[in-house]
C-alpha cells in the first residue's frame, strides 16, 4: 500500500513528516536521504547506540588498543586520587 500526503519545507530547510506516515514505518529517529529521478526518498534507519559509538571511533581513527590505554589511564588517575584523599 502506498500512502501519499503533503509535507511543507520550512524556510530553515526542515521538513515535518505527517504522523500517519511516520507511524506506518515504525519508530525511528534517523533516515537515509536520497535524491532519485526528481524525488526525495527517505528510508528509515535504526541506529543502535553501540553502532553510533563504533562509527565515531572509526571516524576518529581510534583502535581497540587506544580505548584500552584510555581506560587504564583513567583507572590509574582514579586510584591516585583516592589515595590522596586518605
Amino acid at each position: 500500500m502506498c500512502t501519499t500526503m503533503l509535507a511543507k519545507l520550512t524556510s530553515k530547510n526542515q521538513l515535518t513528516l505527517p504522523k500517519s506516515i511516520t507511524a506506518a514505518v515504525g519508530a525511528t529517529e534517523y533516515f537515509d536521504v536520497e535524491a532519485s529521478n526528481g524525488r526525495i526518498v527517505l528510508t528509515p534507519v535504526r541506529i543502535q547506540r553501540g553502532d553510533a559509538v563504533r562509527a565515531k571511533l572509526a571516524e576518529l581513527g581510534l583502535q581497540e588498543q587506544d580505548t584500552a590505554d584510555a581506560v587504564a589511564w583513567a583507572r590509574q588517575a582514579a586510584t591516585g586520587k583516592a589515595a590522596r584523599k586518605k
